[in-house]
């Protein structure tokens, strides 16, 4: 699925970053007894499979080195110069071996270029019908002596479903396609910047988390007092023409034929300020404290300024939940499409793999193509519901589900996640707010080890399968402890 922008169709510097395309650089392994035939024809399929799926490469010439690959010292030396040259944008390197290569000159070329990026290592397989001298690969010991030589220099490393796998194969183009998705998740929270918008809601101790922690993984955290931003709303003009831009944009998202005109105004001035605030800040998504105080001292409901952030690939986490909004945008990078946070909430009857996932709601579009923007009857009941209107009501229909959650565990100094995979259902569900069913294979398992575990309430959902990169990513490369629940294994 591509990419949405806002519905004023920019899309800004952060959000762009996170479909920047992928850059790999390529290690061609080659042993000279083998012959060079197989070397001239790997290079030419890898750089037009990489080309048609968008990804760039940093690659040796056929000048620099025999074929521009990589067998001696010397041309270790050569490729590592060349991706040192390039390693701000190299996010990842995929090493081919076309035939058994030289493990040697794989790892002297990571040491050499200082790189810390994942890495996949592809094994082209033999034919049977081949196997003399002139045509022998033996790429498939190879395969091994290279990735025990990776592990002996203590660098971590990705392997392809299959232990050989032609580059030829569709699998082996999916193989690439998870492994970009891997180097996206890498690369965004490594550098990832997160926005908290006023003190979280004193009964929600739940989403408490340690910013130190995070910091130390790389992950800022920038904070904004909630009575800053509702002064900069209040002095804009209603005629300011980004606020009347921004009622355009709000009417073109979601139904908002029930929005009374002054919560119209209010909602736009928010999210004119939110969005500029953003941006100044350079961040990549939010966590924003959506009650009770902007209800009880600006009038509405954070959820459509909340929304629309989501939907433009800028995540926004509901209560404060900075490691809420920090899942949200690891999904967000593994798939490229919008991602929700969402409740656990409710059993679904006595189907014991089956629940209601919900919230009040500020799910993107994405996930509720129908959506009206009303209020919220839960709130309202304690906060008035002339005070919660700005909410996203709306279904999320059948399809591909992954859930994720990160969190930090303060006692042991750590960031952990679960992730998984699962699927929307149109189940029957009568209720309000941003709602859905999903089945997930040993739902209760997982629910077990959410609860022994002491994790939040909250997870991060996306509509796609993405549950296998996001897990090689935090776990292998952000070496977080992270648990891939399946069918069996909780």
């Amino acid at each position: 699925m591509q990419a949405t922008s806002d519905a004023t169709g920019t899309l800004t510097a952060g959000r762009a970053a996170t479909m920047r395309p992928v850059t790999l650089g390529l290690i061609v392994g080659n042993r000279d007894f083998f012959p060079d035939a197989l070397i001239a024809s790997a290079r030419a399929e890898l750089e037009s499979l990489l080309s048609g799926l968008g990804i760039e490469a940093v690659i040796l010439d056929e000048q620099t080195t025999k074929l521009g690959a990589v067998e001696t010292y010397a041309d270790a030396s050569k490729c590592a110069a060349l991706f040192r040259a390039h390693a701000e944008k190299i996010d990842g390197v995929l090493v081919a071996l076309p035939n058994f290569g030289d493990e040697k000159a794989v790892v002297d070329t990571l040491r050499g270029s200082g790189l810390s990026v994942p890495i996949l290592v592809q094994a082209e397989p033999d034919d049977l019908g081949r196997l003399d001298v002139a045509s022998r690969r033996d790429s498939f010991c190879g395969k091994i002596s290279v990735c025990n030589n990776l592990r002996q220099y203590g660098y971590p490393f990705s392997l392809t479903r299959r232990h050989t796998v032609s580059l030829a194969d569709p699998e082996f183009r999916r193989d690439l396609e998870w492994f970009a998705a891997v180097c996206r998740v890498v690369r965004g929270l490594r550098r990832a910047r997160l926005g908290a918008l006023g003190a979280r809601p004193a009964a929600f101790n739940t989403v408490r988390y340690s910013e130190k922690i995070l910091e130390r993984a790389g992950i800022s955290v920038v904070t904004a007092d909630l009575s800053s931003i509702f002064g900069d709303a209040q002095r804009l003009r209603a005629d300011d023409p980004a606020v009347t831009a921004k009622i355009a944009a709000i009417t073109g998202y979601a139904d908002a034929s029930r929005l009374p005109e002054q919560k119209m105004l209010l909602t736009a001035r928010l999210a004119v300020v939110v969005e500029r605030w953003c941006e100044e800040n350079d961040v990549d998504a939010t966590a924003v404290q959506c009650w009770n105080s902007i209800q009880e001292n600006y009038g509405v409901n954070s959820c459509t300024v909340m929304s629309m952030l989501s939907q433009s690939l800028r995540p926004s986490a509901c209560e404060t939940d900075v490691t809420g909004a920090l899942s949200m945008y690891a999904l967000q990078l593994a798939s490229g499409i919008p991602s929700a946070l969402v409740d656990w909430n409710n059993n679904y009857g006595g189907q014991e793999d089956r629940c209601v996932l919900f919230h009040c709601g500020n799910w993107p579009v994405h996930y509720v193509p129908a959506a009206t923007i009303g209020t919220a009857p839960i709130l309202g009941t304690t906060l008035g519901e002339e005070r919660t209107w700005g909410t996203i009501n709306g279904r999320t229909p059948a399809g591909p589900c992954t859930y994720a959650r990160i969190g930090t565990d303060d006692n042991a100094g750590r960031i952990r996640a679960y992730v998984g995979e699962a699927r929307f259902t149109d189940d029957p569900l009568g209720t309000f707010g941003c709602r859905a069913v999903v089945e997930v294979p040993d739902l209760q398992g997982l629910l077990r080890h959410i609860c022994r575990e002491g994790f939040e309430h909250h997870a991060a959902v996306s509509g796609a399968s993405v549950a296998s990169a996001v897990a090689e990513a935090l776990g292998r490369y952000l070496g977080w402890d992270c648990f891939h629940h399946a069918a069996g294994n909780a």
